[in-house]
């Protein structure tokens, strides 16, 4: 029974300040950042400012936050999502542009080549028990260097033959940009995966206590291996649309992108000692990535100082988590 091998209950007799603290933290990080980018700029609450954000967050850490946060839930860490983007990206280009293949033959191709990547990875960590970080690092390596090697180190326009592609990474429905949806949709899926299903509970178990799960009976290292496929499909996922907002196919995609995608999860009040972590808070932490990003953007910040602050952010991130940890003991 998976009840059995699920995260204990929170103690009786009342609801503690860290408990609060680590349920609606995120929120409130959320509600003050949007009140500080309100009063910094006028532009910041304009609806093209708003669906830019949005798009950023598509297209950046929103959909591979999902992917990433079912793989930090059973303790693990997948640093290869940004190549495996990049992967996907290049791949686009290829099989649209160059094979000549329609949309899609060529999405499936490139879910498969980002499944396989996850596959790579997950294999090695769920049934060898390496290390996540030395595996998905080495990956970081592969994926990245295939898709140097696939697109001879050039961007790959997509042309004439990938204009469904761009058609989509540009159109709109029902006023909101379609690959937000597409996002939406995906962090609806993961949410009814996570909180409604088998599947769910035991990978939130699988962090909690491995053992306890492993003694009732369920196979540990199938649903590690999942998490991981998942990851690598969802991660190609946001190459096809970087793809298709950009019109190439470009091994550049994604660089630096597994530090956002980590500290939206981590900022989203998911444990990296796994088994806590839900897929609202995950939306919310990609959001507040998207926002400071934005903010940064409108002050005029230079990129490279951008990456300092984002560091220092997932710093501050984990110190709000170890002190919500304390605050509950």
């Amino acid at each position: 029974m998976i009840s059995a091998v699920e995260a204990p209950a929170e103690r009786k007799g009342g609801t503690s300040f860290g408990v609060l603290l680590q349920r609606f933290g995120t929120l409130a990080i959320f509600i003050v950042l949007v009140i500080v980018a309100t009063l910094w700029s006028d532009a910041f609450l304009s609806r093209p400012n708003i669906l830019n954000v949005l798009r950023q967050v598509a297209t950046g850490a929103g959909i591979m936050a999902v992917g990433m946060l079912f793989v930090i839930l059973t303790r693990g860490i997948d640093l290869s999502v940004g190549s495996i983007q990049a992967l996907g990206s290049v791949l686009t280009g290829y099989f649209v542009a160059m094979s000549g293949y329609g949309p899609l033959v060529t999405i499936l191709l490139v879910l498969l080549a980002g499944g396989a990547c996850g596959l790579f990875t997950g294999l090695f960590v769920a049934y060898l028990r390496l290390p996540p970080f030395v595996m998905s690092l080495a990956m970081l390596a592969i994926a990245r260097g295939l898709a140097l090697i696939i697109s001879d180190g050039r961007p790959i326009p997509l042309g004439e033959p990938g204009s469904a592609f761009t058609s989509f990474g540009s159109g709109f429905l029902w006023g909101i940009p379609q690959p937000v949806l597409l996002m939406f949709l995906v962090f609806i899926l993961g949410g009814i995966v996570l909180n409604y299903t088998r599947f769910g509970r035991v990978i939130t178990a699988i962090g909690s206590n491995e053992e306890a799960v492993r003694l009732a009976g369920i196979p540990v290292p199938r649903y590690i291996l999942a998490v991981y496929v998942l990851s690598g499909v969802l991660a190609a996922v946001a190459g096809v649309i970087s793809s298709s907002r950009t019109g190439v196919g470009s091994a550049q995609v994604g660089v630096g992108a597994e530090l956002n995608v980590i500290a939206a999860v981590v900022i989203g009040g998911a444990s990296l000692m796994g088994g806590r972590g839900g897929v609202i808070n995950t939306f919310l932490g990609a959001l507040i990535m998207g926002i400071i990003a934005n903010i940064m953007n409108l002050a005029g910040v230079p990129g490279y100082h951008q990456q300092v602050y984002m560091g220092a952010i997932i710093v501050v991130a984990m110190l709000l988590q170890f002190g919500t940890g304390a605050l509950k003991r």
